[in-house]
């Protein structure tokens, strides 16, 4: 999960995480739990956007809520974890 952490703060939508490394520490799990339950691309961006709208109070629209999901989804299949969750 520190992975998923540091993408998280590498995307940085509020442009805080050189001050605060645990800002998006309330997107880990959930984001982690998804993705480990095979959750696609436009899943995981839809909650990311949700995330962006409902929970920080931001337009996600030039924050590219789709792109961060590729991200995403492109780590999890680079850990070999994903096809350990499809053959199961």
């Amino acid at each position: 999960m520190d992975d998923l952490r540091r993408l998280l703060n590498e995307w940085d939508p509020i442009g805080v995480a050189d001050d605060v490394h645990d800002e998006y520490d309330c997107m880990v799990a959930p984001l982690f739990q998804r993705i480990r339950s095979g959750a696609d691309g436009t899943a995981i961006g839809e909650f990311l956007r949700h995330e962006l709208e409902d929970h920080f109070g931001l337009d996600p629209l030039g924050l590219r809520p789709d792109i961060m999901a590729v991200r995403v989804i492109d780590w999890w299949t680079s850990t070999g974890r994903a096809s350990d969750v499809a053959g199961a």
